[in-house]
């Protein structure tokens, strides 16, 4: 900024949002801009942060959301009032229900018109204010320094969740000498004291009376930075470890202990472990549906214990025999000073025939490209390096299944709100976060039209980001459920037009018009070679692999079932 600003003279509300946010130390946001928040984006011209612009405000929310995910700092994301703003509800909604720190800033229609119906005006904080950590409505510029520097600690700290912040136009234009230095007001916003140590022997305690203790974490650990501290666990106690989805990377998913991720179609080994162990320590987890099932039949003969830093999340789906609300990372740490070794031999040959009898496989058809095959070799070929950010539906869970992990942050997906359209935009936002690594967006032709118009930012950024399409022409997830519950009968779930005899859309011709490279594969000779194309080619790139509608996501729990009623075949 100028030094008349770095001077405190009087400054307009929108460029000391924009000094807040320097403040903060913020280099990218993603922004749209409209009428309500013109000012802000002007302000915006006179500072060093880069200014990413989304061809929709969703595809601005979930870039965000990706950068937040891939580098664990705060993403912030801006749109104008009205549609604008709630163009973001979607993204907003995926950040809190996967605990991802965001904030957001809207404009919003002067405050003497606010209720008044008037043009683009919508009433942005009724509308999120169940799916944000917290919101303002700054009425003062005066206040802009105070509240941004809240919103940026609320977001990041405790659970990380989004923030929402709305600036109506004449706050922006009002003009004020900026406190920078004013302090925080938050009397009700307590964070989490450290592990006691009572708490702490009480685990230590119930892992010597165990004889089938299973880890069962999720995606606080990643949140806390806390993995490698949760490895150090793993192999000191020699405890097997499942995660959750949101968990995956936080052990290498080749890592002797790992039993992979659980739940609706996680390994059938992992379901096994979590719910015949006798202890079941669940770390930075919230047993979710998709993971329990009905909640009274999961590791029913299992001691509970639940550590998380959320005390709402103790109890609330699963009642725990020891609950301790603290930083697992803390937790960790001080379990890790004093481990307690067993061979638990019993337990462990029987996991190991568990694993010799239901492996993570799948049947091999000749001359058919199947998407677990493009996967396993997309894995072979990066050497299980990249960051991979899939869309929702089929292709997400094969993502999850056949890609083997070795790092936390690496596989970023909509676990919670299940987000189609999530996967373009979010692995954007992650290339932006982690120019250095390599990152791909793994999708169904169904999710990858939901925000196709951010190849458009892709081309204009020069986000170098590698697509594979894994295009069924079906809307393949529940196409699935259908012929597994509904007799197959297809409640407009086929993507495929009525016109042409090709599949449709032409997604290489659609990127030829963004100016981005592609190709289609239709036989397995050349999918090998295009993988290859396609991660040597430098800049972005699409890559259309046409697999057909054959293939259903096994391992399967039906809804409301028990690992006891596991598809297989």
């Amino acid at each position: 900024m100028t030094k008349e600003i770095e001077q405190g003279k009087m400054l307009k509300g929108c460029e000391i949002v924009v000094k807040c946010l320097e403040r903060q130390g913020v280099e990218t946001i993603f922004a749209y801009p409209g009428g309500q928040s013109l000012e802000l984006h002007q302000a915006l011209q006179k500072s060093n942060i880069r200014v990413i612009l989304p061809r929709h405000e969703q595809g601005g929310a979930f870039a965000a959301d990706g950068f937040a995910r891939a580098s664990g700092i705060t993403g912030v994301c801006m749109a104008t009032s009205g549609p604008g703003a709630t163009n973001l509800i979607t993204g907003i909604a995926d950040a809190y229900m996967d605990s991802v720190p965001v904030v957001f800033i809207t404009g919003q229609v002067l405050a003497a018109l606010i209720g008044k119906n008037a043009f683009q005006e919508t009433d942005i904080i009724g509308i999120t204010r169940p799916i944000v950590k917290h919101s303002y409505l700054v009425l003062d510029a005066r206040d802009l320094p105070r509240i941004m520097k809240e919103a940026f600690y609320i977001a990041n700290s405790g659970r990380p969740g989004p923030v929402m912040v709305d600036v109506p136009k004449n706050v922006q234009q009002q003009l004020c000498v900026p406190d920078y230095d004013a302090p925080m007001q938050l009397p009700y916003y307590n964070m989490v004291g450290s592990p006691k140590p009572e708490d702490i022997e009480r685990i230590r305690e119930a892992i010597r009376k165990s004889k089938r203790p299973c880890l069962y974490i999720g995606g606080g650990i990643i949140s806390a930075g806390a993995s490698a501290e949760l490895i150090k666990f793993a192999e000191s106690y020699n405890i097997p470890v499942t995660t959750t989805l949101m968990g995956v990377g936080a052990i290498p998913g080749n890592h002797p202990l790992c039993l992979r991720w659980l739940g609706m179609h996680g390994t059938v080994y992992a379901n096994y472990a979590a719910n015949e162990c006798d202890l079941l320590l669940a770390f930075g987890v919230r047993f979710d549906d998709r993971v329990t099932g009905n909640p009274k039949t999961f590791a029913e003969n299992a001691v509970i214990v639940h550590v998380d830093i959320d005390l709402s999340e103790i109890n609330k789906n699963k009642p725990a025999d020891i609950g301790i609300v603290a930083n697992i990372k803390d937790v960790l740490e001080m379990l890790n000073k004093e481990p307690i070794f067993q061979d638990y031999a019993e337990w462990h040959q029987q996991i190991k025939e568990w694993k010799e009898q239901y492996p993570l496989t799948f049947k091999k058809k000749k001359d058919k490209i199947q998407p677990q095959a493009v996967i396993e070799k997309l894995c072979e070929l990066t050497d299980g390096e990249a960051i991979i950010v899939p869309g929702v539906g089929q292709h997400q869970m094969w993502a999850a299944q056949y890609y083997v992990h070795k790092h936390p942050r690496h596989h970023l997906t909509s676990g919670g709100l299940g987000s189609m359209g999530f996967g373009l935009p979010a692995a954007m936002g992650a290339k932006i976060a982690c120019p250095d690594k390599l990152v791909i967006n793994i999708d169904g032709d169904g999710s990858f039209q939901m925000n196709i118009q951010e190849l458009g930012t892709i081309h204009n950024e020069d986000i170098d980001v590698k697509m594979i399409i894994l295009n069924n022409q079906h809307l393949g997830m529940v196409a699935q459920w259908e012929d597994r519950f509904y007799g197959s009968c297809r409640g407009n779930t086929e993507l495929k037009s009525n016109y042409v005899q090709r599949p449709y859309p032409d997604f290489v011709t659609i990127a030829k018009g963004y100016m981005i490279p592609g190709r289609e594969v239709y036989e397995e000779k050349d999918l090998v070679p295009a993988l290859k194309e396609m991660l040597e080619t430098k800049g972005p790139f699409l890559l259309d692999i046409h697999t057909g509608y054959e293939e259903h996501v096994l391992p399967m729990i039906p809804p409301g079932k028990s690992y006891k009623n596991i598809i297989t075949e």
